[in-house]
């Protein structure tokens, strides 16, 4: 320990990654480091300083070289989600467009929340060479800059305007990021000559630095109250969501769950919260879901709520649920656990699901219950069997996913993101593991596939080494952003990568057409201003960046991805599905989109009509 009078002169870049250096989280009793190091694009505004210090430590926090900023943001993501939020990545881009290419993915990471880091340069604080390079001018206020664009998609913000201040910083930027309740990104804006200053920092700020997941105990009113309403609850069901696998209480929910025989339907980032075939598992819920969860929605008369935000994806735009049914919030975020009038019980799920067992011991749910949301799963089941099999109509997204799904290991971990995919994978993926799938619903956003895919397999390598990281991604996304194949491929990060090519944004097409519009700009064939139509090449190009690439029928995808798994290098699948047909069909709820008041065209008229009757099935609550 360094004693309170001892000091060390050190720049504030130095001083920011010796700090981090020193910083440990135990995990199940293990010690490592709370970072896992970075990924960095150098520029002015980052590299002859900051650059300096993360040189002198690049054997405890290794950087990783980025091909496009946001890719970064998104690769963070994907570490941060696969560690159930316990560690993170930082990233460091120059200031200007450097670093307004991480807005998008710390939009990403704040929706949800997530911890990334982010240090990126700043305008010299003198700013006696003002304008820089690359400096964006407001003429009413010198100090309003691009990096002023983070404080709506960061958790915690900060301009750092003199070396001292990191002391306060830096501690406060940890503690939001490790934070269950109000985990998110943390910007902290390094000015190009603050960088390089210097001052005498007590030796005893760098000290080692164990942290450990705060778990907050529910208030034991909120849990008398909860138990008491679950006690008289005759359609009980349970929503899983993504917090139970950052509580790490999984094992405490299933327990819950079997100790009352109470149904679970899980939410698209509570997907792998429990395995397919367990009993109590009634499938995913709402928009995207299945018509097993959907059907004991829409009767179940008490409703528990674990660590979701309830977004509309999950309520049906909430007309998921009776409207008199009663909601129990149980989430560590009290803004979230509030949600719709909910009951509340704030605490950390893990803890909580325990006193609410303790206080309802002796309760289970009707057995007619039980056994009637058992009878709709199996339903569901035999649809998804159907659904995914190969020679069921047109080749489709699910069928791809079915043939991945019988292949591979139970451990290998999914990730897939915005456009149809997201959907056909929540609905159709049939869960082998606890926590293996990554489905990027909280921002819906194009281009995490690969990049998030990444990030994923640099954690998966930590976690369980010979598991694969398999990659689902339609051509819009791909073409997007791409270029962490190459990533992958220089830092041996090996993904199985599976392009499915509709000719465009067919999922947006097949919205277009289902609200009475006509085709227009969303596939390659509808675009009006496309003069030529071409075919791009995916395999072509996959190789162009290293990987091992093949284009196949999904007649022929089986073999494919058995070569993918015998593979020891990035490998990226080519397979053409079809735009309009082979969707899955079944197992929606509502979803509320705008739709246009006054048309000319009857079809949009009508669909508006049909919009607007199914509003009246919203619950009004808050």
């Amino acid at each position: 320990m360094g004693r309170a009078d001892e000091t060390i002169t050190l720049t504030t870049a130095q001083a920011i990654i010796r700090y981090l250096a020193a910083q440990f989280i135990e995990i199940d009793g293990v010690k490592t480091r709370a970072c896992g190091g970075g990924f960095g694009i150098f520029g002015h505004g980052n590299v002859t300083c900051l650059g300096e210090a993360l040189h002198d430590h690049k054997d405890v926090l290794p950087l990783y070289r980025g091909q496009n900023e946001q890719g970064m943001g998104f690769a963070a993501a994907g570490y941060a989600k696969a560690h159930l939020r316990r560690r993170f990545m930082f990233c460091t881009a120059s200031a200007g467009p450097g670093t307004a290419n991480l807005l998008t993915s710390a939009a990403l990471v704040h929706a949800n929340r997530l911890p990334m880091l982010m240090l990126c340069g700043d305008t010299f604080l003198t700013r006696l060479p003002d304008p820089v390079l690359q400096q964006l001018e407001h003429f009413g206020n010198p100090t309003f800059g691009v990096n002023d664009a983070f404080k709506a998609v960061s958790r915690f913000w900060d301009r750092i305007t003199h070396p001292a201040q990191i002391i306060q910083s830096l501690p406060a930027a940890l503690a939001t990021m490790l934070d269950p309740a109000d985990c998110g990104p943390a910007f902290i804006g390094l000015p190009q000559d603050v960088q390089g200053w210097t001052y005498d920092y007590p030796v005893s700020f760098f000290d080692e630095k164990v942290h450990r997941i705060r778990r907050q105990a529910a208030d034991a009113e909120e849990i008398t109250d909860a138990a008491e309403l679950l006690k008289s609850a005759k359609r009980p069901m349970i929503i899983a969501g993504g917090g139970v696998q950052y509580s790490g209480a999984v094992a405490e929910l299933t327990a819950f769950a079997e100790a009352h025989d109470i149904p679970v339907v899980e939410t698209i980032a509570g997907r792998a919260n429990m395995v397919n075939d367990h009993t109590l598992n009634i499938g995913p819920l709402g928009v995207t879901g299945s018509d097993s969860a959907n059907t004991i929605a829409e009767e179940a008369d008490v409703i528990l709520a674990v660590g979701t935000r309830l977004q509309d994806f999950t309520t049906g735009s909430w007309t998921a649920f009776a409207k008199d049914a009663q909601i129990i919030g149980l989430n560590v975020g009290r803004h979230d656990a509030a949600k719709h009038m909910s009951m509340t019980v704030v605490g950390d799920a893990k803890l909580a699901l325990v006193e609410l067992g303790s206080a309802t011991s002796g309760y289970s749910a009707p057995k007619s219950w039980t056994k009637y949301a058992q009878g709709e799963r199996a339903k569901w089941s035999d649809y998804v069997a159907d659904n995914t099999r190969v020679g069921n109509g047109p080749a489709s997204y699910a069928q791809a996913i079915g043939v991945v799904n019988d292949l591979c290991d139970p451990r290998d971990r999914v990730v897939a993101a915005a456009g149809g995919l997201p959907a056909e994978v929540t609905a159709n993926w049939k869960t082998l593991d606890i926590g293996t799938v990554d489905v990027e619903f909280g921002f819906s956003c194009m281009g995490y596939e690969i990049a998030g895919g990444w990030g994923a397999r640099i954690a998966q390598a930590q976690i369980d080494p010979d598991q694969d990281t398999i990659v689902f991604t339609g051509d819009g996304s791909y073409l997007l952003m791409n270029s962490d194949i190459y990533s992958s491929v220089l830092t041996d990060k090996k993904l199985i990568i599976l392009v499915l090519d509709n000719g465009g944004f067919a999922v947006i097409n097949k919205l277009q057409n289902n609200t009475g519009n006509e085709s227009f700009n969303n596939l390659i064939a509808d675009t009006p201003t496309a003069t030529r139509q071409v075919n791009v090449d995916f395999e072509a190009h996959a190789r162009a960046m290293g990987a091992e690439a093949e284009t196949v029928e999904i007649s022929g995808l089986e073999e494919a991805f058995k070569r993918a798994k015998a593979s020891d290098k990035t490998y990226v699948i080519c397979a053409k599905v079809d735009p309009y047909k082979g969707w899955t069909t079944e197992g929606h709820t509502w979803w509320e989109v705008g739709t246009p008041h006054v048309t000319d065209n009857p079809k949009v008229q009508a669909a508006h009509v049909e919009q607007e009757e199914a509003r009246a099935r919203q619950r009004k609550g808050v």
